[in-house]
């Protein structure tokens, strides 16, 4: 595979994934996290530090939009539900630098 299939097919699988969790609303943040150890607000990091290596800066809440398929904000309140205690005892039992509290 030539390197310009190669970013066509990772921008297309890439493109898949934002898609799916865009429709996976049912998907908390939360257990993203605990499960993978990311979630919507890493792919939108991920996404706005690789346009910034590319010389583009791109707002976080911008890319966020992008990631989500809304504003953060509307999803927030739509879909995102709260953490229960276990799973917040689970995510910082994975990551304990990074406290939820």
């Amino acid at each position: 595979m030539d390197e310009q299939t190669r970013l066509e097919v990772e921008a297309a699988a890439w493109r898949k994934l934002v898609e799916h969790f865009q429709k996976r609303t049912d998907v908390q943040n939360i257990d993203l996290m605990n499960l993978a150890g990311f979630c919507r607000n890493c792919m939108s990091k991920w996404y706005a530090g690789a346009a910034t290596e590319r010389g583009f800066e791109l707002a976080y809440e911008q890319v966020r939009e992008l990631v989500y398929g809304m504003p953060y904000a509307e999803f927030k309140d739509r879909y995102q539900r709260e953490a229960s205690a276990e799973q917040l005892a689970a995510y910082n039992a994975i990551r304990p630098e990074q406290k939820t509290e």
